[in-house]
């Protein structure tokens, strides 16, 4: 192959690279999306900016060759680029290994939470070993590097205190499988939503106004959380009645116990197997009051069943004749005010004669 030829296959190489990954791998991802299985979603994922690394790699392998270089030159050439090209592979299947664990533990291990935190590790862990295996290539000998890093890690631990607490906190906080990703909770501060994610220094948390609350893991590791998808997702929903004291009781019972039943039976989000409970546990100031106890699916579900069984049972009350009264107080006025006041009248009178003498 004549000279002119191999300088333009060294120019086209990296364009080349670029075309195929804009194109056809382009079209290989739209077939990917369509495609009921996710795996080649990651491998198509983790195949982004490599064609073109690749080829660009191969383009200066052989542009090197042909140029007029020492013999160490060419030595140290051929070490580079077999040093690059190693390092892009381990960082290619660093994202393939993290993507596919990713999918695993979403579809199959629900015990081991996918978050952003065991995945990051993990492309670490895979990169750190493509780069031992290049410092290999190099000649670099690797106990002395892994004692180095011993020594300097202690130094690095201390500068970044803060840091590591809140990257073991993450790792405890998943060991302890109490809080995951989809677990709707309540920091002791009164703030609540669901766990987006738990990174290498905070835990996501999204609000159901959709806003996010970002706190590190070593916070979080030390408040006090109401998980309330643990143990199960489902939960009480209390509400609190009051009604008249010429109330009869037993229809009182009975009528709102079927407005219960129905509301279990017929709202989405409500356990519909669930036999509602009503107690009563007070004479108020104005009302008996008792609490009505239902079921929902899970923490999102409680307002919607809130919300019909105040309607449903209102609407039942008005057509039953049951009261449910306002809060009402009793004044009393004790005739020795009125006394008082004639007394400040007859002095105020008392005053003003002294003032005309």
């Amino acid at each position: 192959m004549e000279e002119w030829s191999l300088w333009l296959l060294v120019v086209l190489l990296p364009v080349m690279g670029f075309l195929l990954e804009r194109f056809a791998l382009y079209k290989i991802r739209r077939l990917a999306e369509k495609s009921p299985w996710a795996w080649d979603d990651a491998l198509v994922y983790s195949l982004r900016f490599m064609p073109t690394l690749w080829f660009s790699l191969l383009a200066l392998h052989i542009a090197l060759d042909k140029l007029p270089l020492a013999l160490k030159v060419l030595q140290i050439k051929d070490k580079v680029v077999w040093v690059l090209a190693i390092l892009s592979v381990a960082f290619f299947l660093s994202r393939l290994v993290g993507e596919f664990l990713n999918l695993y533990m979403k579809r199959y291990r629900e015990d081991v939470p996918a978050t952003s935190l065991v995945v990051q590790i993990t492309k670490v862990f895979v990169f750190l070993l493509g780069l031992l295996v290049a410092l290999d290539k190099l000649g670099v000998s690797i106990t002395p590097v892994i004692t180095a890093l011993g020594i300097g890690g202690l130094a690095v631990g201390l500068a970044l205190k803060d840091t590591l607490e809140n990257l073991f906190a993450g790792f405890h906080i998943l060991a302890s499988r109490q809080i995951k990703p989809g677990d709707f909770i309540r920091l002791e501060n009164g703030l609540e939503g669901f766990v987006e994610d738990i990174t290498w220094r905070n835990t996501i948390i999204r609000q159901t106004t959709n806003n996010l609350i970002i706190v590190p893991n070593s916070k979080l590791a030390t408040s006090v959380v109401v998980n309330f998808h643990m143990p199960e997702p489902e939960l009480a929903v209390v509400v609190p009645v009051g009604v008249s004291y010429d109330s009869d009781l037993e229809k009182v019972e009975r009528t709102t116990l079927e407005v219960a039943r129905q509301v279990q039976r017929e709202v989405e989000g409500a356990v519909p197997d669930f036999e509602p409970i009503l107690r009563y546990y007070q004479f108020g100031d104005f009302s008996i009051n008792f609490n009505v106890v239902l079921r929902a699916k899970d923490s999102t579900s409680q307002h919607v069943v809130r919300h019909e069984f105040i309607k449903r049972l209102h609407r039942r009350y008005m057509e039953e004749g049951i009261k449910i009264p306002y809060p009402v107080r009793e004044v009393i006025i004790a005739e020795v005010s009125h006394g008082l006041k004639e007394a400040r009248g007859g002095k105020l009178q008392s005053d003003k004669g002294e003032g005309r003498a």
